[in-house]
């Protein structure tokens, strides 16, 4: 039975440091875009001037202050300069660029309410680099679906889904309909021995099924460490994409993951679509 679109994206959103990494983000967010023919958005988010009110004291500002100001906007007007010019090199035929203003955490999660999916790049997934915190904020507080980017990663390939019958699973997966639509195979890992859960992957694919999407059950039914599992399964089948609910609690700013999104995030492929 021909497969029909029945749900689409029109914005893929890629927050933006001005640095090196900005490039293959941009570039991730355009084969993203490429089957929905939709547009990619450059978002570049600078250090906040507001962030060092705190250290400056109310209503003082001395020499040091003064010169730490004027260099954090100087990194920053360089910063914008190097995001746009990686903006131009990207080939997505339909781009805009956005350049946050102060509260930069504030715009930020406005304009992520404003778009599909947000792509970010494996640095920021592990906690590393100046985006570090936007992803853990997006994902955790904002629980907007995310795509952490790596090599290989193609908008209509073979997409994996690891499926254990949680909500935190089953509605990534509803979330990613989208690209499952779009997907050349879709199937569904399911780690059944290493659950404590008791769950039938092939009420998943029965799901998938009436909403268009032909879907693969592939069990595993050995024991041990679900997401190495699921890791393995997921890199033999040749998946350019895993979708998983992500684990985890906020606990004031910062986001705890639980174990098994953990070895996901520190995993260097396949590439990964979250959703809180």
């Amino acid at each position: 039975m021909p497969r029909k679109t029945k749900t689409s994206w029109a914005r893929i959103m890629a927050p933006l440091s001005g640095g090196k990494g900005d490039l293959a983000v941009l570039a991730a967010a355009a084969e993203l875009a490429r089957p929905f023919e939709a547009e990619v958005s450059g978002v570049y988010a600078p250090a906040d001037v507001a962030d060092l009110m705190p250290w400056m004291g109310e209503g003082f500002m001395g020499g040091v202050q003064i010169t730490a100001v004027e260099s954090l906007k100087e990194a920053a007007s360089v910063g914008e300069a190097n995001a746009r010019a990686a903006l131009a090199a990207c080939t997505a035929p339909n781009k805009t660029f956005t350049t946050l203003g102060s509260p930069v955490w504030a715009t930020l999660a406005v304009e992520s309410r404003l778009s599909d999916v947000v792509v970010f790049d494996d640095e920021a997934a592990r906690g590393k680099g100046p985006l570090a915190e936007a992803f853990q904020q997006l994902v955790a507080n904002e629980q907007r679906p995310t795509v952490v980017a790596r090599p290989g990663l193609k908008g209509d390939g073979v997409m994996a889904v690891a499926w254990d019958g949680g909500k935190e699973a089953t509605r990534a997966t509803r979330t990613a309909m989208p690209l499952l639509e779009k997907a050349s195979r879709v199937v569904i890992i399911g780690a059944t021995e290493a659950s404590s859960r008791e769950f039938d992957p092939h009420r998943l694919k029965d799901f998938l099924g009436a909403r268009g999407v032909e879907a693969e059950v592939e069990l595993i039914k050995e024991s041990g460490d679900a997401a190495a599992l699921i890791l393995v399964a997921a890199r033999a089948l040749g998946a350019s994409l895993l979708v998983s609910g992500a684990f985890g609690h906020a606990r004031l700013r910062e986001f705890i993951f639980g174990g098994t999104t953990r070895s996901l995030l520190q995993a260097d492929s396949p590439s990964l679509f979250l959703s809180h």
